[in-house]
């Protein structure tokens, strides 16, 4: 009676693991259909859809307009998916930037003593400013723009990964089969290119997903503060500094949706980020 009490418990046991794994599954679809979607209808969105049409100024949200006009009746719903579509670059080039910063420097990490110490001091430095001070000295040191936006994040956004992949190379380099390798004469590139980088690679792409909600909040930050991208551009930071003047009129769909759906992206990034780093961390993957 004990042993078919304990086999029926560990099949239920299974079935719940394979639920969360496939829970865990769904998650990362669904959360990258809903990027996609944004993703699609922002580059499909014609210039007409935000071109000023003055007869239907500041309309309240509606079937015609989702979230509404503003006051030069622009469809903000338009102004929106495209803001996000840009939003969405920036974070792809300056998280990609930034994850190669961190590979590079964990990798140097290992070179010698004193390239560790450099590393670790750099690593402690950047992490005792704060990231938007830093990001503001260094997109207006590089005359602003979508350029300073994308050097600022991609330099100030590596720190806490670099900390990660160089505890990981070290804890890879005091292995049997890197010793092994060092003793055969195998190059650093070599020993780097075959036992290092394939280790590396999952916490790569998580940490790549999981920069993104920085990256997009804190261009959306710098943008608000006017230090970002021009005016010209339907940056969701522009909009949401643009309706700061119209809210005491009444007019909250201007702030309210473009920045409720900035919380929206960022939340499936780190939705699905969380989700993969429970599929491909040993400690999770044993859970699920």
């Amino acid at each position: 009676m004990s042993n078919r009490l304990s086999s029926k418990l560990k099949m239920d046991s299974g079935i719940f693991k394979w639920n969360m794994r496939q829970r865990t599954v769904v998650s990362i679809v669904v959360g990258m259909t809903l990027l996609l979607g944004m993703v699609i209808t922002g580059l499909f969105i014609g210039t007409e859809k935000i071109s000023v049409h003055f007869d239907i100024k500041n309309s309240e949200p509606s079937i015609a307009h989702l979230f509404g006009t503003d006051w030069l009746g622009r469809d903000m719903f338009a102004r929106t998916m495209r803001g996000l579509t840009l939003s969405l670059g920036v974070g792809v080039i300056t998280a990609f930037l930034s994850t190669l910063i961190a590979l590079f420097l964990s990798l140097l990490a290992t070179w010698n003593k004193l390239a560790d110490m450099i590393v670790t001091w750099l690593i402690d430095l950047f992490l005792s400013v704060p990231h938007l001070v830093t990001l503001l000295l260094i997109s207006f040191a590089v005359g602003g723009g979508m350029k300073g936006v994308v050097i600022g994040i991609a330099l100030t956004h590596w720190p806490s990964l670099t900390r990660l992949l160089r505890a990981e190379v070290l804890q890879l380099h005091a292995t049997d089969y890197v010793g092994v390798s060092k003793r055969l004469g195998k190059s650093r590139m070599w020993i780097a290119r075959r036992h290092l980088l394939p280790h590396l690679i999952p916490q790569l792409l998580v940490g790549f997903i999981l920069l993104f909600p920085h990256a997009i909040l804190h261009e959306a930050a710098i943008t608000f503060l006017g230090f970002g991208l021009s005016p010209e551009q339907p940056a969701i930071g522009i909009i949401l500094s643009e309706s700061m003047r119209y809210l005491s009129t009444g007019m909250w769909w201007l702030a309210f949706f473009p920045g409720l759906s900035l919380l929206v992206m960022v939340s499936v990034f780190d939705l699905i980020g969380r989700s993969l780093q429970r599929l491909v961390h040993p400690f999770y993957g044993q859970q699920l």
